[in-house]
């Protein structure tokens, strides 16, 4: 079964044919960080009228990468939720057109629970196994506006057990890049910086947020303020702050510690979350997605936590970590098998996912 998943939540204009649920045929992603890197931030106008321009030639070359016609496919899935209104819209009209014309099943999708099909996806004729053995699981997703843990029954049996209460820990880094004065997009330039030879993660002892004592929540906020203080000097009353002097070596340190920070934070929250889950029956992995698990810290305190704790880590490869369309499709596919499928009423929704 050949389903072909559109993915335009943000600012990624994404087309991915995909084969019986895990075998990516192709994998298209137009980037649009050169339309905003001048703003260090997405720009939502901008954003969807770029996925206006794009859309049809993204499809095209799915289709072309995976040597398949508009007629040889089965489904259509789309990320219809959570994302930039306008974003969103491009993306499930071009869908529900191509379903509609084709006279094809169309499945709408969460796409930040793609994010945690995201690990399930193989490409050429390898494969991952049974993928059955993976659960019941811990998810995990950590992006640029999302951070959020899951149980998981199944990739379409899933409840979410915790969030961010203010920043995502992708907009986290982000910010803390914008704060070294690190060029746009900011995660990969923070996580390069840190890995400095000889950077330092102890030399700034910065906070990790744990709320409360059962909480499953994150919280970022206040570490983005201890590095902005760190960085700029702790003003005085009625005084400016006295900003210290800044050298290669010591911007790699407050990179290092910040780093060091988030991560000890995400896997508190997943240490409990786990414990929550375990009350509950067995865990048999932890599957991960989003961008921040391109993050080269995370990725070995993840592996970390898994030998710990006996369970099969599940984190995609790096270009299925960034927004894509092979995990829409993926999880398209999966719930069309649950018996889940969409109308030509689908509508675009903007809000947090669930």
């Amino acid at each position: 079964m050949l389903t072909l998943g559109l993915e335009t939540s943000c600012d990624e204009t994404a087309a991915a044919v995909v084969e019986d649920g895990t075998r990516v045929r192709s994998s298209v992603v137009a980037s649009q960080h050169d339309l905003h890197a001048e703003y260090a931030g997405v720009v939502p106008e901008i954003a969807s009228r770029a996925h206006v321009e794009r859309i049809t030639p993204v499809v095209r070359a799915a289709l072309r990468e995976a040597g398949v016609a508009l007629a040889d496919l089965d489904a259509v899935a789309v990320g219809y939720r959570p994302g930039l209104i306008g974003s969103l819209v491009v993306g499930v009209a071009a869908a529900k057109a191509l379903a509609w014309s084709l006279g094809i099943p169309i499945v709408g999708v969460d796409h930040v629970h793609a994010h945690l099909y995201a690990g399930l996806l193989h490409e050429g004729d390898g494969t991952t196994g049974d993928d059955r053995t993976l659960f019941p699981a811990l998810g995990l997703v950590v992006s640029g506006g999302h951070t959020s843990i899951y149980a998981m029954e199944s990739p379409v049996e899933l409840t979410r057990l915790g969030a961010t209460i203010d920043d995502a820990l992708g907009e986290a880094f982000d910010k803390a890049a914008t704060i070294l004065g690190l060029p746009y997009p900011g995660g990969p330039a923070l996580d390069a910086l840190a890995r400095t030879p000889g950077a330092n993660d102890r030399a700034h002892d910065f906070p990790i947020a744990r709320l409360a004592g059962d909480s499953l929540d994150f919280s970022f906020s206040g570490l983005k303020t201890a590095l902005l203080y760190a960085v700029r000097g702790v003003p005085g009353p009625g005084e400016r702050a006295s900003a210290p002097v800044l050298t290669d070596r010591a911007r790699a340190d407050l990179a290092a510690s910040f780093e060091r920070a988030a991560c000890a934070a995400v896997v508190l929250k997943l240490g409990r979350a786990l414990s929550v889950v375990r009350e509950r029956g067995p865990c048999r992995s932890l599957l991960t997605g989003g961008g921040v698990t391109a993050n080269t810290r995370l990725r070995a305190e993840l592996a970390g936590m898994a030998r710990r704790e006996a369970l099969e880590l599940r984190v995609p490869p790096p270009r299925f970590c960034l927004d894509n369309a092979a995990m829409i499709a993926g999880l398209g596919h999966a719930l069309l098998m649950a018996g889940v499928r969409h109308d030509l009423s689908l509508s675009a929704v903007p809000t947090t996912a669930c």
